[in-house]
């Protein structure tokens, strides 16, 4: 096995991976904790440590002094917890003037592979001279298991599919303002490109059929390979065919009562522990969230009903059913998703009189963000609603500002508890991130 291992090393240290479009995403590793990227499946995860690697490497650092494994490589298949030390014998048997003199980058890719595989990384923090980066697919490496695991020997990164800016960047557009009507107009052209292809990398530049079906493999993968395999789930269907009810009905109000109830009228035998388990562990995949009610009662917003949103908006187009998802609910899921990636802290608010508002959300050290979603407020009445329940949400939150995002209409607006901002969508991913 050493030789074999000795042999992956140096293959790997003699390619240069490719590292695609640079994600922003700022990572900063700390002395003796383990940096972990989790996320998704196919949203960039091993592209992400080609990335890291190239910059050690562009500043000094000697190919020889990062050592790469991904566990899903098949000639790792025999590599168990109780023999993972292989890996460092095997390494500094090809360098052993590295050994206590000078630092090792370890990445290892998928490593959750290995069950067992944390007491081998906690020794290698603790005795020898490296930095360590991990990614998982959300199949077996979750953030709460990681804190459970590793002790606090971990710090842990999210990775989402492509930001809009980030999708610019691939299309080699400038993201930064201000603009001049020739750039908003591209980059409203490609924020129509974005609308349709999502964020998922692979996916980006493929035609629309090719799109729909990667997109219908993932939605498989991330339901038979993070949920049903790994909780061995005994009623694969009753999961199936709840997350494509939740799909379905993405933005959209539920409760575990309606699940259960919904599941039961399908011939499903799911009890209400389940369908909460079932909820728990899409979010656990990064593949569906859950959005409580804003309420200083944890109990109060528990019992409330729930909004359901799913990773990728354009995920949502390529495997719902056709009949129930909404373009406003689809545009609702976007900004979702944007918020989301800089913020685990949102709410939907609900008034005093009712009225909805469709996200609060927090940063730290930052005052609350108040974000209404309209597709368009061209009708007087639909422009009434939205501007009165964020004109109410305003004033019993207490915050000056509020943001409407529709699809195209800009303005500023004064109301009495302060300023409401009209933003078309495109402006408001670049102005979230």
């Amino acid at each position: 096995m050493i030789e074999r291992l000795k042999e992956i090393i140096l293959d790997f240290q003699e390619i240069d991976p490719p590292t695609g479009v640079p994600r922003r995403i700022a990572v900063s590793p700390v002395s003796g904790k383990a940096t972990i990227c989790i996320g998704v499946r196919r949203s960039g995860k091993s592209t992400f440590m080609f990335q890291l690697m190239k910059k050690l490497r562009d500043s000094g650092i000697s190919r020889r002094n990062i050592l790469y494994l991904n566990f899903f490589d098949d000639r790792l298949h025999s590599l168990q917890h109780d023999n993972l030390g292989v890996i460092l014998e095997a390494y500094f048997s090809l360098y052993p003037e590295k050994k206590n003199s000078e630092t090792v980058y370890c990445f290892f890719d998928e490593i959750q592979a290995v069950k067992g595989w944390e007491p081998f990384v906690d020794r290698l923090m603790r005795t020898e001279n490296s930095e360590v980066y991990i990614t998982g697919s959300s199949a077996l490496m979750l953030s709460r298991e990681i804190a459970t695991q590793m002790r606090g020997r971990a710090l842990s990164w999210e990775m989402f599919p492509f930001t809009f800016r980030e999708f610019l960047d691939y299309k080699g557009v400038e993201s930064k303002g201000p603009f001049s009507t020739k750039k908003r107009l591209t980059i409203q052209k490609m924020f129509n490109e974005y609308w349709e292809t999502g964020g998922f990398p692979e996916v980006a530049g493929l035609d629309r059929m090719l799109r729909i079906k990667t997109h219908q493999e993932y939605f498989n993968a991330m339901l038979f390979r993070d949920l049903i395999e790994r909780h061995d789930i005994s009623h694969p269907k009753a999961v199936a065919d709840l997350a494509h009810w939740l799909v379905d009905n993405t933005g959209s109000l539920y409760s575990i009562n309606s699940l259960t109830g919904y599941l039961k009228s399908l011939g499903h035998k799911a009890p209400k522990s389940a369908v909460s388990d079932y909820l728990e562990w899409f979010e656990d995949a990064y593949a569906l969230f859950t959005v409580r009610i804003f309420d200083a009662s944890l109990t109060r917003a528990n019992v409330n009903p729930k909004k359901i949103y799913c990773i990728d908006h354009s995920l949502v187009m390529s495997i719902n059913s056709g009949i129930l998802v909404n373009s406003g609910h689809l545009l609702e899921n976007l900004i979702f998703t944007a918020m989301r990636r800089v913020t685990p802290d949102i709410s939907y608010y609900r008034t005093k009189t009712g009225r909805e508002v469709d996200f609060v959300a927090g940063r730290q050290g930052e005052p609350r963000m108040l974000v209404q979603v309209c597709e368009s407020m061209a009708d007087p009445q639909t422009r009434k609603r939205e501007v009165g329940a964020m004109a109410d949400a305003m004033a019993e939150l207490k915050l000056s500002q509020g943001t409407i995002v529709t699809r195209t209409e800009e303005e500023l607006m004064q109301v009495k508890s302060g300023k409401i901002d009209v933003v078309p969508a495109w402006r408001f991913l670049l102005n979230v991130a």
